[in-house]
């Protein structure tokens, strides 16, 4: 029997361990012990955080693991890919990791190749602010954080050193990156690489809360653009995996197109996106299963990403943030609950909302096209 290694425990990581026992694959999960639904689902477990990347490599030797993965977590990439690159597996190469974790590392790998991507300055202290230069609107956010944690969008110097701040304390490195603010709409380009070929999988539409924290309030697949859009979106995007050297994973690269079609690449992370993106709307929209492929990548297998039998249909998350949004459920619910995949609620519902870890909760829709699900979508 193989045996992986799966980095992370939580409700993301899940899917990937349940979807490896369906495989006949023997599980072995990292992470620390905080009572998550992985620590009862996986074969085995083991109370190491995943940032503790030496005591998780040693384990990884001691079990003779085949293979090693997670999902939706740039911070456990790290740690897959320190591992697998130290055992002769599957993995991105260090070099890669950096760039493709840090946001600032990456905007410069972004401009040294080419890679159209919003102009950006990292601010390690406050006294660098009085030196800064830039064209406002702008995004200040930390330089290696996901889940729109210590976002602010700002219209002028006003509270810019307060949202530094926040940016700063949300950060692992403590640093922040100052960006110009690219207007347009949000999109997520969701693909698997293997051996440095890249494939395609889909293209989502974001919806946002907007100013100031951008927090996610849903996905839309398949995003409405049109072919020729879509076509100019892929090419972007493989020259910037090449750039930022993917060669074995999936990546989740979110982009912004505006009113002109200009495409500008807002930030790429070498695993599968969140947000039920990669676990969920993927197979439900065009037939692959993204997280089988994660875990065949990691085995050093050529993914099967064979769809030719299913009809491509439209999927969509909505997130629950407010009152509007649990009415919107129960409309869906009367009026079309054969639309309704799957719905989740957190135990309180109640508190601020400050990022995507405080959403109330969420539910999924399937249909024939997306015209079915419009109502039924975030504002």
């Amino acid at each position: 029997m193989k045996k992986i290694a799966i980095i992370g425990a939580s409700y993301l990581q899940n899917p990937l361990i349940e979807k490896a026992k369906e495989m006949g694959i023997e599980t072995h999960v990292f992470a620390w012990a905080a009572g998550d639904v992985g620590e009862k689902s996986a074969d085995y477990f083991y109370p190491i955080s995943i940032v503790e990347k030496e005591k998780i490599l040693t384990q990884c030797r001691k079990i003779g693991i085949d293979g090693i993965c997670s999902i939706a977590s740039d911070l456990a990439a790290i740690t897959v890919n320190y591992v697998a690159n130290e055992m002769g597996l599957a993995g991105n190469t260090n070099r890669c990791t950096m760039m493709s974790t840090n946001k600032h590392l990456m905007r410069q790998t972004f401009e040294e190749n080419g890679d159209p991507s919003p102009r950006s300055i990292m601010v390690s202290s406050g006294e660098e602010l009085s030196r800064l230069k830039l064209r406002y609107p702008v995004i200040v956010k930390p330089t290696d954080r996901s889940g729109s944690r210590g976002i602010t969008k700002l219209l002028s110097e006003e509270g810019l050193s307060e949202a530094v701040d926040m940016a700063q304390k949300e950060s692992f490195e403590k640093k922040a990156l100052v960006e110009e603010f690219v207007e347009g709409q949000e999109y997520s380009v969701e693909c698997v690489t293997f051996h440095g070929e890249h494939f395609f999988l889909a293209m989502t539409k974001k919806y946002t809360t907007g100013t100031p924290h951008f927090i996610e309030t849903g996905h839309l697949e398949p995003a409405p653009v049109s072919y020729e859009v879509l076509q100019k979106v892929k090419r972007v995007v493989f020259h910037a995996l090449d750039s930022l050297q993917i060669t074995d994973s999936a990546s989740h690269s979110e982009i912004k197109i505006t009113e002109n079609g200009e495409i500008y690449l807002i930030e790429i992370g070498g695993r599968m996106g969140g947000d039920c993106i990669g676990s969920d709307l993927v197979q439900l929209s065009t037939g692959i299963d993204f997280v089988r492929s994660v875990i065949q990548i990691s085995l050093g297998e050529k993914p099967d990403l064979d769809c030719k039998n299913n009809e491509k249909k439209a999927a969509a998350v909505h997130y629950i943030l407010g009152e509007e949004d649990f009415a919107v459920l129960e409309k869906l619910k009367l009026e079309h609950p054969e639309y309704l995949v799957r719905e989740e609620m957190t135990s309180q519902c109640e508190g601020k909302i400050t990022d995507s870890a405080s959403r109330y909760g969420m539910f999924l829709m399937c249909a024939s096209k997306i015209e079915c699900l419009s109502k039924y979508l975030p504002v």
